[in-house]
C-alpha cells in the first residue's frame, strides 16, 4: 500500500477561515501533527484523527525547539509508520517558515514530502489593512525580506533604501528603529508612507501608519508587539485603514 508523503502545510496568517480547503482536508487525515506557535487553536483542532500532536513553536525569549530536532521528529514519526505526518506552519511553509530546511532533511532521508501552500502574512496583513502591495502607477512590484538575519542578527535594509517597489519586512518589530535608520541611510526618504501591522488576522489586530521616520515612535506609543509586518512605500497611504480596526493609529487620517 502506497503511503502518503509528509505534508508541509501553511496555516495562513491566523484566522481559521483563511485556511485553504486543501489544508483542511489534509489536517482531517493527519495521523501525526507538528504545529507552530502562531497557528490558531481552531486550526489545530481540525486534526481530529491525529494520534500524536506536538507543539514545536518558537516563542520570543522562551526555550525553542531546535530546527534539527523538528526535522528529526518528522523523520522519526514517518519511519514509525504514522500516515500521514503533517507539519503545520503559520503563513506559508516556504516564506520564512523554514519549510525548505525541513524539505531538504526529508529528501536526504529518502522520505517523500509535499507542500500545501498557505497565505503568508507578507501579503495578507497589508491586504487586511487595505494596503495593496502593488498598484498600477504607484508600485510595480513588492520585495519581501526578513528583519532578522541568521543567528538572530539585525538584517540591514540599507540596500533596499532606493527600491522602487513596496518593501514588506517580516520579523522586524523588535528592531524597528534600527531597520528604519538603515532604510533612511540607504536613501529612503524619511517621509515615505509606512505601516506596522500586528496580528491582522486575529481579534487583537492593531495597525500604526505614519511617515517612515516617525513610525518607531508611533509604534512604541501604541505598544506594538510581534508578530507584526512592516510595509514601506507610497501604497501604505493609498486608502484609509479599515473602519472597524480597533487599536489603529493613523498619521495619514484626515483631521
Amino acid at each position: 500500500m502506497t503511503r502518503e508523503p509528509v505534508y508541509l502545510v501553511g496555516a495562513g496568517p491566523g484566522a481559521p477561515d483563511l485556511l485553504t480547503v486543501r489544508a483542511a482536508r489534509v489536517l482531517a487525515r493527519a495521523d501525526a501533527l507538528l504545529y507552530d506557535r502562531l497557528v490558531h487553536p481552531d486550526v489545530v483542532a481540525l486534526a481530529t484523527q491525529a494520534r500524536v500532536k506536538v507543539a514545536v513553536g518558537k516563542s520570543p525569549g522562551a526555550p525553542k525547539a531546535a530546527q534539527e530536532a523538528i526535522c528529526a521528529t518528522l523523520q522519526a514519526l514517518w519511519q514509525a509508520g504514522y500516515d500521514p505526518v503533517v507539519r503545520l506552519k503559520g503563513g506559508d511553509p516556504f516564506v520564512f517558515g523554514r519549510g525548505g530546511e525541513e524539505a531538504a532533511a526529508l529528501s536526504a532521508a529518502g522520505i517523500p514530502w509535499e507542500v500545501v501552500p498557505g497565505l503568508s502574512a507578507a501579503l495578507a496583513a497589508p491586504a487586511l489593512a487595505h494596503i495593496p502591495v502593488t498598484h498600477r502607477g504607484v508600485s510595480p512590484g513588492v520585495v519581501i525580506v526578513s528583519g532578522t538575519a541568521a543567528g538572530g542578527r539585525l538584517h540591514s535594509l540599507a540596500g533596499e533604501g532606493q527600491t522602487p517597489y513596496t518593501l514588506v519586512v517580516l520579523m522586524g518589530v523588535a528592531r524597528l528603529e534600527a531597520l528604519v535608520r538603515s532604510l533612511i541611510a540607504g536613501g529612503k526618504p524619511p517621509d515615505t508612507p509606512a505601516a506596522l501591522l500586528a496580528a491582522m488576522a486575529w481579534p487583537e489586530a492593531r495597525a500604526v501608519r505614519a511617515p517612515l521616520a516617525e513610525l518607531p515612535a508611533a509604534a512604541r506609543a501604541a505598544g506594538m508587539t510581534a508578530p507584526a509586518t512592516l510595509v514601506v512605500g507610497p501604497v501604505a497611504a493609498l486608502f484609509p485603514l479599515p473602519s472597524d480596526l480597533r487599536g489603529a493609529v493613523d498619521a495619514f487620517a484626515p483631521g
